[in-house]
């Protein structure tokens, strides 16, 4: 099978098309037919070494799968070849899925919602379980309470947004100004454009002083450290940033806030939930772009490029779909 393999940490450059020997279900394991994968912070972050101590080169990499199953492990009771499923692979635990085939554990792999495409599918696996850990299993977020999610317009940004209007939440998010329409569209009620406005200003005028209830960093820098400035009592904030310097947090003592940091973790449940706001009309990703597995190269360098005009995710037509390589929506 064709594969996209990492033979050495660096820039984009570092990947190579590969012929690779088509992987074998196990017991309990499903063989899956990639139709489509997307691009991810963490597949970037993965690829220039951050995690170089947990990833042996030459590795195939890549977090989202959509595709059809082609077989079956002994055990296997849940799927038969024909059908169609959607999962994040296991972060740092074998092969990823930049690659036409793939095997996964039958406990992680869920059933793909029909009216989504595979394109679309593997464009919310992982950035859809990350956005349902931080609000719903970590944050608590509940119906009438307030939210400030941060950079609202990229990839967890655009899904977490659907999710807290799902659960009955009024949105804050940061974006630039030409993304305050695309921001609306997935349910918004503010948008504050970072640039122009310091952010903790505006949600302490639009709150009357209140501040928000949970904060969503998506976004790194100082925002940790600044979230307690815009947080009401017993306030929540929630981070995916890894944050090498130290951060003064000395200002959530006041507020009696709690700090979750999350590293998003793969099961069927948080697809099942997922797959119940899709079917209702509630969750929907957007694909801002489309590249093939052979230029996955040129889709990590875009995603690293600031301002790179692109809403929502990017992501990897593999099988029938390729088609559609390279193509801006």
């Amino acid at each position: 099978m064709k594969a996209m393999t990492l033979n050495s940490f660096g820039g984009p450059e570092s990947f190579e098309l590969c012929d690779v020997p088509k992987p074998v279900p196990h017991a309990g394991q499903v063989l899956v037919r990639v139709h489509a994968t997307s691009i991810n912070p963490l597949d970037f972050q993965v690829r220039r070494g951050d995690y170089r101590d947990l990833v042996p080169l030459p590795a195939i990499t890549g977090h989202d799968v959509s595709g059809v199953v082609e077989a079956v492990g002994p055990g296997v009771t849940m799927f038969s070849p024909g059908d169609e499923v959607w999962y994040t692979p296991q972060i740092f635990d074998g092969p990823g899925s930049y690659a036409e085939y793939h095997v996964a554990a039958e406990s992680i792999i869920g059933k793909k919602p029909p009216s989504l495409s595979h394109l679309e599918a593997a464009s919310l696996t992982l950035v859809g379980g990350t956005a349902w850990e931080a609000l719903v299993s970590r944050a608590a977020l509940r119906v009438g309470e307030s939210i400030l999610i941060h950079g609202g317009a990229g990839g967890v940004g655009h899904v977490a947004i659907q999710v807290a209007k799902a659960i009955g939440a009024k949105v804050f998010t940061t974006v630039r100004e030409d993304n305050f329409e695309f921001a609306r569209s997935v349910g918004a009620d503010v948008v504050i454009d970072y640039r122009k406005e310091d952010y903790v200003a505006a949600i302490m005028r639009e709150t009357s002083g209140r501040g928000v209830d949970v904060v969503f960093d998506t976004i790194g820098g100082d925002t940790l450290s600044r979230s307690p400035d815009v947080l009401a009592q017993l306030g929540r904030v929630v981070t995916i940033v890894d944050i090498a310097q130290p951060q003064n947090l000395i200002e959530s003592w006041g507020k009696n806030a709690s700090i979750h940091f999350v590293f998003t973790r793969q099961n069927r449940g948080k697809l099942d939930e997922l797959s119940t706001l899709v079917e209702r009309g509630q969750l929907r990703p957007h694909v801002g772009a489309v590249y093939s597995l052979a230029d996955i190269s040129l889709a990590h360098a875009r995603l690293e490029t600031p301002n790179n005009g692109v809403r929502g995710k990017i992501a990897i037509a593999v099988g029938p779909s390729a088609h559609l390589a390279s193509a801006d929506f």
